[in-house]
C-alpha cells in the first residue's frame, strides 16, 4: 500500500446523507491542485450536496460514480468507475456511472476546467479518485468495527462488503451508511499495491454497452422536451460574410414554420420538426454580402505559409546545426505539407436549450462543461451558476465538441421564443462551418555523417495556431506548444537541432483534433526520417533504434512492433512494411503497417501496434483506442482534405469529403509494454504513427516519398 501524498482528506472530501438515506460522498478534485481548497458541504448534511456529490452509495449497496468526463466511445464511463471500485472493494455489478452536471467540483485537476480533451480523463483522476474511494472505504471499515465493538485491524472488505476475518460477520455496505457518515474524514488513506488489484488491469465490459445496444443511451440528438421546436441556422458560406436580405415571409408558409429568427450566426427557421425547418430555410432565398474572405483560396495561404517559413520563432534549439551541416557527408532537404481537416463527427452538432427568466437548461454532446456553461450564461446576461448543463452521449467528439458555437445558437433562439429549442445541423452544416485542424507547411533539412549517423535536424514549421485563438495567454515567445508538439519535442538523439514555427493565422477557423499537433507533425517527422534512413542506407527500424538510446520507453515500443510483426521478415511479393513511432498525451506508440498498392490505389492489410500507456486501467478499452486511432488517422491519410476557394469550404458532405469504408479496415493487432508509470493517455497517441507508418511502407514500395497528404501516388 501506498499513504496519500498530498492534501489530507478533510480538504476536499465530505459526507452526509441524502433524506432517502444514500450516503453522498463529496469531492472537489479541483481542490486537489490549490492548498485553499474547503470542504464541499459540512459532515452530516440532511439533504443533498447538489451538483457536488461525486460518490452516492445507496441501501440495496449499489454504488453510483457521477462522472465528470464526457463519454465519445473512449470508455470513460466503464474506466473512471473502475478507479473507484477497486479502492472501495466495492461489487461491479452494483456500479453504476451517470453524468456529472457543470460544477468546478467536477473539474479535471491536470486541465482545471471540467472538459474532456488532452487524453486527460484518466491521467487526471487516477490519483484522486482512487484516494477518494480508500477513504471512503476505510469509514466504512471503521463505522463496522465500531458497530461490532472490534479491532479495526480485524476487519476487511470484499465484494462490497465489510468481514471481520475471526468471526467471517459480514455486513454491506448499504446497511453501514448512517454511521459511515459519521465517521471522520482520514487524514491518510492508503491506495492498495497493483499486486492486490481485483478490476484494473482487467478487461472488464463497459457499463454503457448495454444502453447504446439496447438504445437506451441518450445522445443529443434523442432529447425530446415538452414544447419543443427544431431549429436548423442557415450561415453564410463563405467565411465573415452576413446576410444582404432574405424571404422571411416565403419560409413563414412553410407547413410547420413557427418562426425566423436572426442570430449571431445567421438566419435561424424555427420549426415543429426538422424538415419543416428545412424547407424553412430553403426558402429563405438568402442573398449574402460578400466579406472580407472573398478572394481567399487554399493557393493563396500555401504561398502565405511559405513566404513565412523561415522568420519563425525558436521552439527548440540544440547544438550548432551550422556546424553539424558542414561536418555532414550528405545533408537531405524536402518540403512536407499537411490539409485542413474536418472532424466529421457521426452525430453532427446539435443542442437543447431551454432560457428562463433567471436560469436555463442544457442538454448537449459536448467534451466542454465549463464552456458550454460560461458561453451560455455570457449570452443571457447570467452567473455561470444559472446555466444547467446535462451531458449526453456524444456521437464523437474530437475535439470539435470542445466548442460552444452550436450551444450559443440554441441559447439566443430559445431566449428569442420563449420555450426549448433544438439546433439540428446537417452533414453540410458540419463540414462547412467546423473549427479545423490547421494546415501547415515545413521545410526540412537534415545532415549525415560518413557513419551513416544524424548529425543535424532543420525543421521550419509555418501555420495558423488553435491556442492563439482559444487561449492566446498561451501563447509563449511566439510559440503555440501544440503547433509545435512531437517536432520540437523529437525523442531522438541527434546533437545539433533546429525547431522553429511561423504563426500565420489566415481567415479559416481552426481548432482541436485528435491529437492536434501530434497528428501532422508525426507524419512530417517520421517520414522524413525515413527518406534520412534511405540516403544513410540504413535500415528504417535500426535507424531509429540507435537515435532512441536514451527514449527505453520509445525504444521498447518500437522493438516490440517490429518484432509483433516480423519486421525484416519476406513479405509476399507487392507487399511492403513501413514503421513509426511516436510519443505523445505522456504515452508511447509505434505501428507497422503493411501496404499494397494495386492499380493506383493503396491498400493497408494490416497494422501492428506497440503501446506503452503507463498502467493500463482496462485493456480491452484500450485495445479498441487503438483499433478506432487507425480507423480515424486512415481516413485522413487516405482521403482527408478541405480545401478553400472563394472564401468557402469546397467540401460538403460523404460524396467529396470520404470516410474509410468497412472493406478497407485493416486487421489491427494491439500489443502493450507493461508499465508501472502511471496511466498516460490513449484516446488519441495512436493517431500520430499511423499516418507515416503507412507512408513510409509506400516509399518502401515505390521509392518516391510521400510528402504531402492526403496520399497521391
Amino acid at each position: 500500500m501506498s499513504p496519500t501524498p498530498s492534501l489530507t482528506r478533510r480538504q476536499f472530501l465530505s459526507v452526509g446523507l441524502t433524506t432517502a438515506g444514500a450516503l453522498l460522498v463529496g469531492v472537489d478534485f479541483a481542490g486537489c491542485a490549490r492548498n485553499d481548497a474547503p470542504p464541499i458541504a459540512s459532515k452530516g448534511d440532511e439533504t443533498p450536496f447538489g451538483p457536488n456529490a461525486w460518490i452516492r452509495i445507496a441501501r440495496d449497496n449499489s454504488i453510483t460514480l457521477l462522472v465528470p468526463s464526457s463519454e465519445m466511445g473512449q470508455g470513460v464511463m466503464t474506466a473512471l468507475p473502475m478507479l473507484l471500485a477497486e479502492e472501495l472493494d466495492a461489487d461491479w455489478s452494483k456500479v453504476q456511472a451517470e453524468f456529472a452536471p457543470a460544477h468546478a467540483a467536477y473539474f479535471n485537476p491536470l486541465m482545471r476546467r471540467q472538459q474532456t480533451g488532452s487524453s486527460t480523463a484518466v491521467r487526471g483522476f487516477w490519483g484522486p479518485l482512487r484516494e477518494a474511494g480508500a477513504a471512503v472505504r476505510e469509514m466504512l471499515v471503521t463505522a463496522a468495527a465500531k458497530t461490532w465493538s472490534v479491532p479495526l485491524s480485524e476487519c476487511t472488505t470484499a465484494l462490497g462488503e465489510v468481514i471481520h476475518t475471526p468471526s467471517n460477520r459480514r455486513t454491506r455496505y448499504g446497511e453501514l451508511i448512517e454511521a459511515a457518515a459519521k465517521q471522520k474524514i482520514p487524514e491518510n488513506a492508503f491506495t492498495k499495491d497493483s499486486s492486490k488489484y481485483r478490476y484494473l488491469g482487467k478487461a472488464i465490459p463497459r457499463l454503457d454497452t448495454p444502453s447504446k445496444v439496447n438504445g437506451g443511451a441518450v445522445f443529443g440528438q434523442d432529447v425530446r422536451l415538452d414544447r419543443m421546436l427544431i431549429a436548423a441556422v442557415a450561415r453564410c458560406p463563405e467565411m465573415g460574410g452576413k446576410a444582404k436580405k432574405f424571404n422571411k415571409e416565403a419560409a413563414a408558409k412553410v407547413k410547420g414554420v413557427r418562426n425566423v429568427v436572426e442570430i449571431s450566426s445567421g438566419i435561424a427557421v424555427i420549426a415543429d420538426h426538422f424538415w419543416a425547418a428545412l424547407k424553412g430555410r430553403e426558402a429563405l432565398a438568402i442573398e449574402w454580402i460578400e466579406g472580407s474572405t472573398a478572394e481567399l483560396n487554399s493557393a493563396a495561404i500555401r504561398s502565405q505559409f511559405k513566404s513565412s517559413a523561415k522568420s519563425g520563432k525558436v521552439a527548440n534549439k540544440a547544438g550548432n546545426v551550422e556546424d553539424g551541416l558542414r561536418a555532414a557527408s550528405k545533408t537531405v532537404e524536402a518540403v512536407y505539407e499537411v490539409p485542413y481537416l474536418a472532424h466529421a463527427c457521426m452525430e453532427p452538432m446539435n443542442c437543447v436549450a431551454h432560457v428562463r427568466d433567471s436560469d436555463c437548461d442544457i442538454w448537449v454532446p459536448t467534451q466542454g462543461q465549463t464552456a458550454t456553461q460560461r458561453a451560455a450564461a455570457k449570452v443571457l446576461g447570467f452567473k455561470p451558476e444559472q446555466v444547467n448543463v446535462h451531458t449526453t452521449f456524444l456521437g464523437g467528439g474530437f475535439g470539435r465538441r470542445s466548442e460552444t458555437d452550436f450551444v450559443v445558437e440554441a441559447v439566443e433562439l430559445s431566449k428569442a421564443v420563449g420555450v426549448p429549442v433544438k439546433v439540428m445541423w446537417t452533414r453540410e452544416d458540419d463540414i462547412q462551418h467546423d473549427f479545423y485542424r490547421p494546415a501547415t507547411y515545413n521545410e526540412l533539412t537534415a545532415g549525415i555523417s560518413k557513419d551513416g549517423s544524424v548529425v543535424a535536424w532543420i525543421h521550419r514549421i509555418a501555420g495558423p495556431s488553435i491556442i492563439s485563438r482559444l487561449y492566446p495567454d498561451g501563447v509563449k515567445d511566439g510559440i503555440d506548444g501544440t503547433s509545435v508538439e512531437i517536432a520540437a519535442q523529437l525523442p531522438y538523439s541527434i546533437p545539433n537541432m533546429h525547431v522553429t514555427y511561423a504563426m500565420v493565422n489566415t481567415a479559416i477557423p481552426v481548432g482541436f483534433w485528435r491529437s492536434v499537433g501530434a497528428s501532422q507533425n508525426a507524419f512530417i517527422t517520421e517520414c522524413f526520417l525515413d527518406e534520412v534512413a534511405h540516403a544513410a542506407q540504413r535500415d528504417p527500424f535500426d535507424l531509429r533504434r540507435s537515435l532512441l538510446k536514451d527514449q527505453p520507453r520509445a525504444r521498447a515500443v518500437l522493438e516490440l512492433a517490429a518484432e509483433k510483426s516480423q519486421w525484416g521478415s519476406p513479405v509476399p511479393t507487392g507487399i511492403a512494411r513501413g514503421i513509426a513511432v511516436a510519443h505523445s498525451f505522456a504515452s508511447f506508440v509505434a505501428h507497422v503497417a503493411e501496404v499494397s498498392i494495386t492499380e493506383g490505389k493503396v491498400r493497408v492489410h494490416r497494422v501492428v501496434c506497440a503501446v506503452d500507456c503507463g498502467f493500463i486501467v482496462n485493456p480491452g478499452i484500450v485495445a479498441a483506442q487503438m483499433e478506432s486511432a487507425v480507423a480515424y488517422a486512415l481516413t485522413a491519410a487516405l482521403y482527408g482534405e478541405i480545401t478553400i476557394e472563394n472564401g468557402r469550404v469546397q467540401q460538403s458532405n460523404f460524396n467529396n469529403y470520404p470516410l474509410l469504408r468497412i472493406d478497407e479496415m485493416p486487421n489491427v493487432e494491439v500489443h502493450f509494454v507493461h508499465s508501472d508509470e502511471p496511466p498516460g493517455g490513449v484516446g488519441e497517441p495512436g493517431v500520430p504513427p499511423l499516418a507515416p507508418a503507412v507512408c513510409n511502407a509506400i516509399f518502401a514500395l515505390t521509392g518516391k516519398p510521400i510528402r504531402s497528404l492526403p496520399i497521391r501516388l
